[in-house]
C-alpha cells in the first residue's frame, strides 16, 4: 500500500497540470450533483430570495417615507433629493455578506468528514485521486454553491444600479470582493472538515471562526482601545449656528479659537489593525467611494460606507478626528488614504491557506493515526 502511494505521488508530480485539473474538475461535478438532488437546497435558495425582496422593499419603503417627511417639513440640509439606489445596493449588499457567512459554514464544514462517517470518503481516496484533487474538488464545489445565493440576490443588486448613483466600479468591486470572503469562508470549513472527525463539531467550530472575525475582532478593538489612552494638544471649536433638525457640522460648520491644551484621547490607531480581518471591514474597505470631502453637506451614507468611514476613524485616531487637533478644522468625511483591506484579506488568506494545508496533510494515505472510532469504509 505504501509503495503504491509513493508511485501514485510521483507520476502525479511527473504529470502535466491538465489531468490533475481534470480530477479536480471530477470531485466538484460529483458534489454539485449530490447537493442538486437535495430539495432543500431549493428551498432554501426560494427562502432566501424572498428574504433578500423584502429587505429590498422595506429600504425602499424608508427611503420614500424619509423623502415625504423631507417634503412635508422642508429640506432643512440644503441638498437635492438623491435616488434610493445606492442606498438599496449597500443594505442588499449588507444583508448578502451577513447571511452569506451564515450559509457558507454550512455549505462546507462537513464536507470532508460528513464523507468520512458515511463510507465514501475512502472510496475516493482508494482512487487515482491525489488528497489535493480531493480537497480542492470540495472547496470548489462548496464556493460554487454559496455563490449561487449571490446569484439568486443579483435581480435586487440590479435594481439598486438600475435607480442609479453608482459607478461599474463600486458595482464590481463590491460583488467580487462579496465572492471572495464567501469563498474564504468556505475554504475555513472545509479545512476544518478535514480535520475534525465529526461533522457537528467541525460546523459548530467553523461558526465559532466566523464569529471571531466578525464578532471577535471588534470586541478585540474595543479592548485594545482602552489601552491607548493618551493625549492631543487642542483648542475650543466655536460652532454656528444652524436652523433646527440640521445635520451633524461638516467641515466648515466651526472655527477654532483660544490657547492648545492637553485633551484626552484614545489612540485608535494603535490598535485598528484589529479590524482588519473582519470581512465588513474588509469588503467596505475595498469599495471605490465618491470623495465627499468637499461636501458642504451630505444627509446619510450607506451602510458599507458608514463601516468603511467608522474604520478610518480608526486608523486615523485622534489626530484626524478630534476637533481643533493642534488647532485645525477636522473635516467630517475621510478620504481612503492608506487601505486597510489588503491586510486583512492577506491575514484571512493565510488562515484559509494553513487550514487547507492542514487538511490536506488530514488526507494523505496511508493514514499513520486515526482519531478514535473514525470511520475508514
Amino acid at each position: 500500500m505504501s509503495s503504491m502511494t509513493e508511485n501514485r505521488e510521483e507520476s502525479a508530480r511527473r504529470a502535466a497540470p491538465g489531468p490533475y485539473l481534470a480530477g479536480v474538475a471530477h470531485v466538484v461535478a460529483l458534489e454539485l450533483k449530490q447537493r442538486l438532488r437535495s430539495r432543500g437546497w431549493y428551498i432554501m435558495l426560494a427562502i432566501w430570495f424572498a428574504l433578500t425582496g423584502l429587505v429590498t422593499w422595506l429600504t425602499w419603503a424608508s427611503w420614500s417615507a424619509s423623502n415625504a417627511f423631507r417634503r412635508d417639513f422642508g429640506d432643512v440640509s440644503g441638498t437635492a433629493f438623491t435616488g434610493p439606489g445606492s442606498l438599496i445596493f449597500e443594505v442588499v449588499l449588507a444583508f448578502v455578506l451577513l447571511f452569506a457567512l451564515l450559509v457558507a459554514p454550512a455549505l462546507s464544514a462537513n464536507a470532508v468528514n460528513g464523507d468520512r462517517a458515511g463510507g465514501t470518503l475512502a472510496i475516493l481516496q482508494v482512487t487515482l485521486l491525489e488528497p489535493g484533487q480531493i480537497l480542492w474538488g470540495k472547496f470548489f464545489a462548496a464556493w460554487a454553491a454559496a455563490l449561487a445565493f449571490l446569484v439568486a440576490s443579483t435581480p435586487f443588486l440590479v435594481i439598486g444600479v438600475a435607480l442609479g448613483g453608482l459607478t461599474p466600479a463600486y458595482i464590481l468591486v463590491s460583488v467580487v470582493m462579496l465572492a471572495v470572503e464567501v469563498g474564504i469562508v468556505c475554504a475555513i470549513g472545509v479545512g476544518i472538515s478535514a480535520l475534525a472527525g465529526r461533522p457537528l463539531f467541525s460546523i459548530v467550530v467553523t461558526y465559532l471562526a466566523v464569529a471571531g472575525l466578525v464578532v471577535g475582532t471588534v470586541i478585540s478593538f474595543g479592548l485594545g482601545t482602552g489601552l491607548t489612552q493618551g493625549t492631543v494638544m487642542a483648542n475650543n471649536p466655536q460652532y454656528r449656528e444652524y436652523a433646527p433638525l440640521q445635520s451633524e457640522p461638516t467641515d466648515a460648520a466651526y472655527t477654532c479659537a483660544g490657547p492648545l491644551r492637553e485633551q484626552s484621547a484614545m489612540h485608535t490607531e494603535r490598535v485598528a489593525w484589529t479590524l482588519a480581518m473582519n470581512p465588513f471591514v474588509v469588503v467596505a474597505d475595498a469599495i471605490p467611494y465618491p470623495d465627499r470631502t468637499s461636501q458642504q453637506n451630505f444627509t446619510s451614507i450607506g451602510a458599507i460606507e458608514g463601516i468603511s468611514q467608522a474604520a478610518r476613524q480608526a486608523m486615523a485616531g485622534p489626530e484626524g478626528t478630534t476637533a481643533c487637533v493642534n488647532g485645525k478644522v477636522r473635516p467630517t468625511y475621510l478620504g481612503q488614504k492608506t487601505p486597510l483591506w489588503p491586510l486583512g484579506l492577506g491575514l484571512q488568506l493565510v488562515l484559509s491557506g494553513l487550514l487547507l494545508w492542514l487538511g490536506w496533510r488530514s488526507l494523505r494515505t496511508p493514514a499513520r493515526k486515526l482519531a478514535r472510532g473514525t470511520r475508514i469504509a
